[in-house]
């Protein structure tokens, strides 16, 4: 039988079939062996162990799409990461890294701000400003009101999507909007194995339908800066590359440099003052990091 890995936990792996529902999983020691760790998101094939008791054995990790590092999922189409409009304010920087970060896994994101009750329509106007002007799909919601709801739904339809974003900024409220049995499924899982209650969050998936999934990630204060050389962090500002094919040096980092096309651009309110002043920010972490 196949199935979908939608939660790991203590060695112990749920495995949704689309025929019989969850079963409790094992995985077969040559994983191990091989230093393989199945990951959230994989599909498998497993033998039953004990029909009543939903319990099983993973035999063989079928071929991944791709695998996230952070989160550690498999087989995702895009991610959505959710902030908060206000309480708590967004923190542009953290956001930022995580945007790079999927864009060195080549996972397409798109942007949630949640709470849009919360903040004026100027408000909402500069957020939308500071990121579509970068290529990203910009959605606005309210969980609270449940409002935008039904476009977010949507975009998950016929995707495997990993849904992110830091504490406090309404992430699962969303996620029980968007899927009402979610709590239920957890507390299935909860019931089979005393496990499954840790506190500690783990990444966990649920089906919206046949061809639709979601995969909660735990929620994040920070994010570590995948292994860039300072030169290449440009090219994870896909604003600027309009403008740089302009500028007067070749290799130019838009930073000191004379006859900058994208400093021109940053001026003229063509690109946005909170992504340039985190692209520099960023660039002297990186610059700073090799040097010790």
């Amino acid at each position: 039988m196949q199935g979908k890995i939608i939660k790991g936990i203590a060695g112990f792996y749920y495995v949704h079939t689309a025929e019989s529902g969850i079963y409790e999983c094992k995985a077969k020691g040559i994983f191990r062996n091989q230093k393989i760790k199945p990951l959230v998101g994989d599909n498998v094939r497993l033998t039953i162990l004990n029909e009543e008791e939903k319990t099983g054995s993973i035999e063989e990790l079928l071929p991944r799409k791709n695998a996230l590092v952070r989160p550690a999922v498999a087989n995702m189409d895009q991610a959505l990461v959710i902030f908060a409009a206000a309480k708590p304010k967004p923190n542009f920087n953290l956001l930022d890294r995580f945007l790079i970060l999927m864009k060195y896994q080549d996972v397409p994101v798109m942007i949630c701000f949640n709470k849009q009750d919360m903040v004026s329509q100027q408000e909402l106007a500069l957020l939308q400003e500071a990121y579509r002007g970068a290529g990203y799909q910009i959605r606005f919601t309210s969980a609270m009101e449940e409002t935008g709801i039904g476009e977010l739904r949507g975009l998950l339809q016929g995707k495997t999507t990993a849904v992110a974003g830091p504490s406090g900024v309404g992430k699962s409220s969303l996620i029980n909007l968007l899927h009402p049995e979610a709590g239920m499924e957890t507390g299935v899982i909860s019931e089979k194995i005393e496990r499954g209650k840790h506190t500690t969050r783990h990444s966990e998936l649920f089906a919206l339908d046949g061809e639709s999934y979601i995969c909660d990630t735990p929620g994040f204060s920070s994010v570590y800066l995948p292994e860039l050389e300072k030169e290449d962090l440009k090219d994870y500002f896909p604003e600027f590359q309009e403008y740089e094919q302009g500028c007067r040096f070749q290799g130019c980092v838009h930073i000191h440099e004379p006859d900058c096309r994208v400093k021109e651009a940053l001026e003229q309110k063509k690109i946005s003052r909170i992504r340039y002043e985190n692209y520099k920010c960023l660039y002297e972490e990186i610059k700073n990091k090799r040097r010790y």
